[in-house]
């Protein structure tokens, strides 16, 4: 009979230990990151090249950005984007349809371009080294930038650039493969506003 009672408490024990272990590990996994909502008035991601050695700051009107990220715990941030490579406005709507073609974009084939993050990690407050792999036009290459991030009126706000060469992402090919028409260094630059 006390054996029994002994075991049962035991038994009792054991299950609320484990319940509050599954509550803790709950709980620590929801404070780790949180998804955050991007506000597309206040966020904004453009090219920076140069055309002819003029510099040149083209706007891309369509894109999806999530954001994992917890102020008090950034190394467990995540991040994913995708971006309509033919929403790329060049100011003139000849050369926005001329950007999609097979030659430069080739949106037709490749419609998006996206990153998706390996690892965010806090280097000093309110700056972030992010990693992952970037994809334009079918080809795929580990990148790493630098990532600022401040808190404005409640919201987060992101601000980055990530240098590439067009050229190893095959945008901008035969005649247009002339690195003095256009540089072959592009600046993908981003400000990023959301909030949860």
């Amino acid at each position: 009979m006390i054996s029994s009672s002994l075991t049962e408490n035991s038994s009792m024990k054991t299950t609320q230990r484990a319940l509050f272990a599954s509550l803790l590990v709950l709980s620590l996994a929801a404070s780790a990151a949180s998804l955050l909502k991007t506000d597309t008035a206040k966020t904004s991601v453009s090219a920076v090249f140069k055309q002819m050695s003029v510099p040149v700051e083209s706007r891309f009107k369509t894109f999806n950005i999530a954001i994992d990220y917890n102020p008090q715990a950034p190394g467990a941030a995540s991040a994913k984007v995708e971006i309509d490579t033919a929403s790329l406005d060049l100011g003139e709507a000849e050369m926005n349809k001329e950007v999609a073609k097979k030659e430069w974009f080739n949106s037709s084939q490749y419609p998006k371009a996206t990153f998706v993050s390996s690892s965010i990690k806090p280097v000093s407050p309110g700056k972030l080294t992010v990693t992952g792999k970037l994809t334009i036009k079918g080809k795929t290459a580990d990148v790493s930038f630098p990532l600022t991030v401040k808190t404005d009126a409640g919201k987060q706000v992101f601000e980055g650039m990530l240098p590439i060469k067009r050229l190893a992402f095959n945008i901008g090919e035969g005649e247009w493969k002339d690195t003095s028409m256009v540089a072959d260094e592009v600046t993908i630059k981003f400000r990023v506003t959301a909030a949860p």
